[in-house]
């Protein structure tokens, strides 16, 4: 248990630009101290020394370094996540893990399994449930006011290019990326799921339109399927947007009216047509995390590291518990196994784009 006066030591993994975001939000907290930086480049080239912390180039070296530290940020490419995470379990330290948790959902169980067996918590990072659009219709549809949904559809059309899959980055890999839907829009899925619930029946389709020569998968999907508590819905996605992103959005069509969340990032409500309800003015939105040639999900990241120091020092829960986080993982999952089944039968039939439905 800790103390209520007491500062939560952080340590972040990986200091690109996310991990470096995580860094600033440990500063600014009042309550948190940033007791170290990992990093396998060298400080100078990766720009950490604003942040005045310890340096290691290695997980281990740092570990075995001996510096007190209640909390390890995992902030590396995707394909990381697990075998680093499991290693601060190990060491007894609690986890804060960048989305997605695993690539894998036989991953992420090995991880909450240890996180048991250690009687530590792992953290999962899905900023955007912070969002006062996100907050507020998570409200309206558990208060019953819109009656049965019927249909719910997720827009994320971005822009990727060869300004962010560089020769130098791990973006676009399999091994390390994982795939589209894990790195772009897996926030946009777990707003979906910790909405709607969990899904079935679905069919997809999947194409690469101009990142042949980029990635190692496709760039765009069109996923349908039904709510296992009724209603359909679709995901449409795609990272072949020129120059820069258009939209992510939800819309929502239900017994009792309807709603659209749109903008960039799904950050500002665009229509609401409810029956005997009166939309009330939200808080402004934080902007998207700016890149520079491109643009990410909210700049939310204060809310996680608040939550991991009040959920340490018993004053809240979880918001996003690793469970919640695995259940993003099988989705896509399920999903990317329908990718692999299309582009076997791709091999037989060239000419057609074919619809694969889950078994």
């Amino acid at each position: 248990m800790y103390a209520l006066d007491q500062k939560i030591k952080f340590a972040v993994v990986g200091c690109g630009h996310i991990g470096k975001r995580h860094a600033e939000m440990i500063l600014r907290n009042q309550e948190a101290e940033l007791v170290g930086l990992i990093d396998v480049r060298p400080p100078e080239l990766i720009g950490v020394g604003k942040f005045n912390a310890p340096f290691f180039t290695s997980l281990e070296e740092f570990i075995l370094s001996g510096i007190d530290v209640d909390v390890i940020n995992i902030a590396t490419p995707n394909g990381l996540h697990v075998q680093q995470a499991l290693k601060c379990l190990e060491a007894k330290k609690h986890v804060v893990v960048e989305k997605p948790i695993a690539l894998r959902k036989i991953d992420a169980e090995r991880l909450i399994y240890k996180a048991l067996q250690v009687n530590r918590q792992v953290f999962a990072v899905m900023q955007n449930r912070y969002s006062p659009p996100s907050e507020w219709i998570k409200e309206v549809v558990d208060s019953g006011i819109l009656g049965e949904i019927y249909m719910v559809q997720l827009n994320c059309y971005w822009n990727r290019d060869n300004r962010y899959y560089t020769s130098e980055s791990w973006h676009g890999t399999i091994d390390l990326d994982g795939g589209t839907l894990f790195t772009q829009f897996s926030h946009f899925i777990d707003i979906m799921y910790w909405i709607f619930g969990d899904i079935k029946n679905m069919q997809a389709k999947f194409a690469d339109f101009n990142h042949k020569k980029l990635t190692d998968f496709e760039d765009s999907g069109f996923i349908s399927f039904d709510f296992e508590r009724g209603g359909m819905g679709c995901i449409n996605y795609s990272t072949a947007v020129w120059d820069e992103n258009l939209e992510s959005s939800m819309t929502i069509i239900s017994e009792n009216g309807s709603v659209k969340i749109g903008g960039q990032y799904m950050d500002k409500v665009e229509y609401c047509h409810i029956k005997n309800y009166e939309m009330p003015e939200l808080a402004p939105t934080n902007p998207g995390n700016d890149y520079g040639a491109y643009k990410g999900s909210a700049q939310n990241h204060h809310y996680i590291i608040e939550n991991v120091i009040n959920t340490l020092k018993d004053k809240s829960t979880i918001t996003t518990n690793a469970l919640e986080g695995l259940k993003v993982v099988e989705i896509i999952e399920r999903v990317y196994a329908l990718r692999k089944k299309e582009k076997v039968r791709i091999n037989h039939v060239t000419d057609e784009m074919l619809k694969v439905t889950e078994l």
